[in-house]
């Protein structure tokens, strides 16, 4: 989140310093708040689930027992910080930024809107293909815990059941697990451990009466799940349009031909798939700015899921012998980590043992 080094720099880490900070002072404990009179109820019943959350995250997930979600602070806005993603005309590789806590990272993050844009329009201007999204919440690693942690916030708050649960887990996962310069098996690792542990917490609530949760997820997740196949299918797609990027300049035309072709293909297909769920629009703003560098971000929190998946059924589901055997794998090269992962996937495929759904 934070770089330092030259002018350019400095304004953006006095932004990500500045606006941390502003959303560390708008928090409140959670239980103030739910003593609160002028607390609206509807405010303290979703508190109070996302408290419910965050015991089941350490009795049940093994996540970290600390100060993170137990304050609140509504921000008043959509989003508490815009991402911004470039990537190449003929590429799916995402421009990387580089600070001393992180590591290199696929994204740039702003707290004011117009600021992103501002940078995005940079980048477009170096020929780069651009994406602008907003970010619900982030993780500080375990860093600000001191402080306070890392505060629920009114951009996610009144998430459906499972999906608040799903932002907490991966949220809280980060501080298990944090690799440099390794956003693909940060953010895969963070979307394992939302899905197991989603599930595990509707299937609790389904055995205390409460299944309409479990049935609602069902069906987001089963849209989520049919859209990410699509979107699969057409990284992949275009990965191999890309391949051949090195094909002399008179190849190009015929690259871009073959670019549009793919993108006009999902384009189609999202529509089909749009018509199947009965005019469920979800998707329509990511499917309105989808190029190069929204796919790119995507594959950065997809593409080693079904490794870490069927690590966990390696390690018997048990929480903490994941966790101990991920940061094993953590401290392996990029490349060993990612041939592990892709090892055991293929080796859980061939035991024909099914993944859970998450």
């Amino acid at each position: 989140m934070l770089g330092l080094g030259g002018c350019a720099d400095l304004g953006y880490y006095w932004q990500s310093v500045s606006g941390h900070l502003q959303m560390i002072n708008a928090a409140r404990p959670v239980d103030e708040l739910l003593g609160d009179a002028h607390a609206s109820g509807q405010l303290k019943a979703r508190l109070a689930l996302a408290q419910r959350i965050r015991n089941f995250a350490v009795t049940e997930l093994k996540l970290p027992d600390n100060p993170s979600y137990r304050r609140y602070a509504d921000l008043q806005r959509s989003a508490v910080v815009w991402n911004v993603v470039a990537a190449p005309e003929f590429s799916l590789t995402l421009k990387t930024w580089c600070f001393p806590v992180t590591g290199c990272v696929g994204y740039r993050g702003y707290f004011n809107e117009a600021e992103a844009r501002a940078e995005a329009e940079q980048l477009k201007a170096d020929g780069l293909e651009v994406s602008v999204y907003g970010v619900p919440a982030y993780s500080t690693l375990g860093w600000m815990n001191w402080a306070g942690g890392d505060p629920l916030l009114s951009t996610f708050i009144g998430y459906p059941e499972g999906e608040l649960a799903r932002l907490i887990f991966h949220e809280l996962s980060h501080q298990v697990v944090y690799v440099k310069d390794d956003t693909m098996f940060n953010e895969s690792f963070a979307t394992a451990v939302e899905r197991l542990g989603g599930q595990r917490w509707l299937d609790s609530e389904a055995l205390r009466g409460n299944e309409k949760a479990r049935q609602d997820y069902a069906v987001f997740d089963g849209r989520r799940r049919q859209f990410r196949a699509l979107a699969l299918a057409t990284r992949r797609e275009l990965a191999a349009v890309y391949e051949q990027n090195t094909a002399p300049a008179q190849a190009i035309p015929g690259q871009a031909a073959m670019k549009s072709i793919a993108m006009q293909r999902f384009r189609d297909e999202y529509a089909k798939l749009k018509a199947s769920w009965g005019g469920f629009a979800g998707y329509d703003p990511w499917v309105a700015r989808a190029n190069n560098a929204a796919f790119g971000a995507q594959a950065a929190y997809d593409e080693l899921v079904p490794g870490f998946e069927a690590l966990f059924e390696r390690e018997g589901r048990d929480w903490q012998r994941f966790y101990d055997a991920v940061k094993r794998l953590a401290g392996l090269p990029r490349e060993e980590r990612r041939k592990a992962l892709q090892t055991t996937n293929t080796n859980n495929t061939d035991n024909n043992t099914e993944t859970p759904n998450g």
